[in-house]
């Protein structure tokens, strides 16, 4: 027999988790694929590497803490965690970086707080943010996408730039910005963002073609998961409402200062983000009102962090910001339960009421 639940841990038995992360790595496949025709073999090899890494770390933890390995591993948990931290490192990342990465998301933000169903944190965007903070140069080195007049390097010379950091071409040679970085180290540097588009040839016609795809095939991918009802719809609605709302208006308000809606939804991780890092059913919330906050609040910091903050992408804080919140938000959103006026249910009935 299987059980459902709206609260957490989510399941009661491994044939339900392993359908459900079946289904996001399905879903996962189109972004995969066109992110590894622009980039290249750097983001297969980021995604084996963190595979690799984050199933022998899994497996470890689970032995020391006297689990059964291959049941658990078995859920494909690791892998999917594995899986969404990979597509936001630069490809021909150097592999100790990813293992970094890996080991703070499965052993810090999940098996330190009680495994699968226990962690208060998005482990995946937890391994991001040590990353980005402890290594902001490795991690802003995007490779320059394939396209007429750029060729990308082939499998063997990838593979021994990801294995030996240390003999690697002058990465200025090979790397670029991406649009949300260079948008605003543009507009920061005094120039307005019409001027930043037409002097950049990947942000001609408001987005260069290589995140445009990519944003398309996760919204692809993302609309699968609502299809197959893996996912509610409440979250990535919210959260890209709101960050389409908050752009149109201020792009509206100073169209020289503030990037535009196509820039915030169609470039960086916003697309993953809704679809398959925000609805974690894990650290997500899960009541129906709550969800619609939750995902509006995701929305709302990664427009303030990417527009006046440090880094030019913000899905990872924005989500680890509101994981914090999401016990707060359920409990103030809890439905109405049948017979009472209130949703919250008094904790003792009064002394008069008939035994």
């Amino acid at each position: 027999m299987q059980f459902k639940t709206d609260t957490s841990p989510f399941f009661f038995s491994t044939s339900n988790v392993n359908t459900l992360m079946l289904q996001v790595l399905l879903a996962l496949m189109p972004g995969t694929l066109v992110m590894m025709y622009f980039f290249g073999w750097g983001v297969l090899f980021n995604i084996v590497l963190a595979i690799v890494f984050a199933v022998t770390l899994e497996a470890i933890a689970l032995y020391l803490r006297k689990r059964p390995v291959i049941t658990f591993l078995g859920d494909f948990s690791a892998i999917v965690t594995a899986w969404l931290l990979a597509l936001t490192l630069p490809p021909l990342m150097p592999w100790w970086i990813v293992f970094i990465g890996v080991f703070f998301a499965i052993i810090i933000a999940k098996h330190l707080y009680g495994g699968l169903g226990y962690n208060p944190f998005n482990p995946a965007m937890v391994g991001f943010a040590v990353l980005i903070i402890s290594f902001p140069f490795e991690m802003t080195q995007w490779i320059q996408p394939q396209s007429p007049g750029h060729q990308l390097y082939g499998f063997i010379d990838s593979l021994k730039m990801v294995l030996n950091a240390a003999n690697t071409p002058d990465w200025d040679a090979i790397t670029m910005a991406t649009p949300l970085d260079e948008v605003k180290t543009g507009l920061r540097s005094g120039q307005h963002y019409e001027q930043i588009i037409k002097q950049s040839p990947y942000l001609q016609n408001e987005l260069q073609n290589t995140w445009l795809y990519s944003s398309l095939a996760f919204l692809l991918g993302g609309l699968w998961l609502l299809y197959k009802k893996v996912i509610d719809w409440r979250i990535p609605v919210a959260l890209l409402t709101t960050l389409a709302g908050m752009s149109f208006m201020f792009h509206l308000y100073d169209s020289d200062q503030y990037g535009s809606t196509l820039l915030h939804l169609f470039s960086g991780a916003a697309m993953l983000g809704a679809f398959f890092i925000a609805t974690d059913p894990v650290s997500a919330s899960t009541t129906p009102l709550g969800k619609l906050f939750y995902g509006a609040s995701i929305g709302f910091f990664i427009y303030v962090i990417r527009t006046w903050g440090n880094y030019p992408d913000a899905v990872a804080f924005s989500v680890l910001i509101m994981n914090m919140a999401v016990p707060m938000i359920d409990y103030y959103t809890q439905p109405r339960v049948l017979g009472y006026k209130s949703a919250l249910v008094p904790k003792k009935e009064s002394r008069n009421t008939k035994q």
